[in-house]
């Protein structure tokens, strides 16, 4: 009996461990399952503020900032009549209807149901104001408004835009953010210390040294057809880009928008993500087409074949910009990308063969009325700018491989601004900013830098002025863009790109350009 019951005892010994032992696995497997259902829990919570950086800032108000990064973000916040896509065709926006009645008038139409972040209502005066404000000429925006004479109110909804002159899509110049009137009653508009309100998505609630605080505007007139999954926008303020860019590393930032090529010096290469777009800024070779050689397109295409551009961007810009076929090639709705002029030197060769040059002695000639042409060149540039100087030596050496002698003039500041002014030189490598409209008559028009002629170019530019419908205006620009690679009065060589960068827990569609880099903001959120 004895062995019998110690037996038992020993039995029902094991099986409490047996049971002690699958309770204890049964309530570990269990807690590890809820600590790893939290931590999946709070990767997807949504965390509905976004975070910004600016450096070197100045104000708010979007008539008075000259930081390109706050009028950026003041688009979220101010808005204009018209605004632009994301491929940079005009859409309505504070106007409901923009009328063109004449070459010099413009009839303009708003909604008054539309209100302020204070509650007033939007009306007519508020336009009159503002392009009041832009001809003191102390904003960024003052050209837009430079050929306006008079703004004339015809009633609370209306405005009539008269203009000095006609200005070939002028509908591009009223993408200028509108402020209040009432609201600056009584108040010198360049020292008032209120907070400036807009119309936008968002509002200023706060600001301090450091940080402006920006949420969403319950009275958007377009709170119904969009709901922002951001609610809140901090705004941070440093003294320095530097700042910036170590706040970014930290964690702090999570998007900011910059024209530094040389980003990954200052934050690495991991733990963010890039999106870039062509910037405005287009350098080119313009040629005096009046010159005794250049007149002649043949040696002008002959040349466009003979520059590669990709050995230019590579050994000069380290592959840090955008190679240009066009001036409307940052992203313009106009341009279509299918006329090219790629390099090749056998092309090249052969143009200016079949054109009655000749190579003898290493160099190109030509006879012409008893009088031996040779195919000698000299381009002109601005000796302060170092990075265009080694590209006018990188063309220099590109040409002279092909046997056409280059002398690079190296002109003062000064004396290229006079160059720039008289059109005093034979090539000339210079460059310009990009407006946001299609209108190239500044290439092509009268007046030009390469004293360029061709009837059916400004037929054609006349023609645009007039024209709304978007398939034909296309094909017009299709043919603008034929002609140029016909004739080739000038060579487009590379535009500088912008980046949008962001952290990786920021989520969303990131979509900019040069006009506004945070398209889709609705869509955005952090996790």
């Amino acid at each position: 009996m004895k062995i019998s019951f110690f037996k038992y005892i020993f039995i029902l010994f094991v099986l409490g461990i047996l049971v002690f032992a699958i309770y204890k696995l049964y309530f570990q497997e269990e807690a590890v399952e809820n600590s790893v259902e939290e931590v999946v829990t709070e990767e997807v919570t949504q965390i509905k503020d976004l975070r910004l950086g600016i450096s070197n800032f100045d104000t708010m108000n979007p008539l008075l900032s000259n930081n390109k990064e706050v009028l950026n973000i003041d688009k979220l916040i101010f808005e204009p009549l018209l605004t632009l896509k994301e491929n940079y065709q005009t859409e309505l926006c504070l106007a409901t209807e923009c009328s063109k009645t004449s070459p010099t008038c413009y009839i303009i139409k708003i909604d008054n149901n539309r209100k302020w972040q204070d509650g007033s209502s939007f009306i007519a005066k508020d336009i009159q104001f503002t392009i009041d404000r832009l001809k003191e000429g102390k904003s960024v925006y003052s050209y837009n408004v430079e050929k306006v004479t008079s703004v004339e109110i015809l009633d609370s909804s209306t405005v009539k835009i008269n203009l000095s002159e006609e200005v070939p899509f002028f509908e591009y110049n009223l993408t200028f953010p509108i402020l209040p009137n009432n609201y600056y009653l009584g108040e010198d508009f360049a020292t008032s210390s209120k907070i400036p309100i807009g119309t936008g998505m968002f509002q200023i609630s706060a600001m301090d040294a450091s940080t402006i605080t920006l949420t969403k505007n319950e009275k958007w007139w377009k709170k119904n057809q969009v709901n922002s999954k951001i609610e809140t926008i901090q705004v941070k303020l440093y003294a320095e880009i530097g700042e910036l860019y170590n706040s970014f590393k930290l964690g702090n930032i999570d998007i900011f928008t910059t024209s530094n090529t040389n980003l990954e010096q200052y934050i690495g290469t991991i733990g963010y993500a890039k999106t870039e777009f062509k910037a405005r800024e287009f350098d080119y070779l313009a040629f005096n087409c009046q010159d005794s050689i250049l007149q002649n397109k043949e040696v002008r295409k002959a040349i466009s074949y003979a520059i590669d551009k990709a050995n230019i961007i590579s050994s000069i810009y380290n592959n840090q910009v955008y190679l240009a076929e066009f001036p409307l090639d940052y992203g313009n709705y106009l341009y279509q990308e299918n006329t090219k002029q790629n390099y090749n030197i056998e092309e090249a060769k052969k143009i200016l063969t079949d054109a009655g040059w000749v190579y003898q002695y290493n160099r190109w000639q030509k006879t012409e009325n008893y009088k031996t042409l040779k195919l000698n060149l000299t381009i002109s540039v601005d000796s302060s700018n170092e990075t265009r100087l080694a590209v006018a030596e990188n063309i220099k050496t590109q040409l002279e491989q092909i046997g056409i002698k280059v002398t690079i003039n190296k002109l003062s500041h000064a004396n290229y601004q006079r160059a720039l002014e008289n059109k005093n030189y034979q090539i000339l490598l210079t460059g310009v900013y990009n407006s946001y409209s299609p209108d190239v008559t500044f290439f092509f028009g009268n007046n030009n830098l390469e004293n360029y002629k061709n009837e059916e170019m400004n037929q054609i530019l006349e023609e645009v002025k007039t024209i709304s419908e978007e398939t034909l205006l296309k094909q017009k620009y299709q043919r603008i863009v034929e002609i140029y690679a016909e004739e080739q009065p000038f060579i487009s060589l590379y535009r500088k790109k912008q980046t949008i960068v962001k952290s990786q827990n920021l989520t969303g569609e990131i979509v900019g350009n040069n006009y506004f880099s945070y398209y889709h903001i609705e869509n955005w959120y952090r996790i």
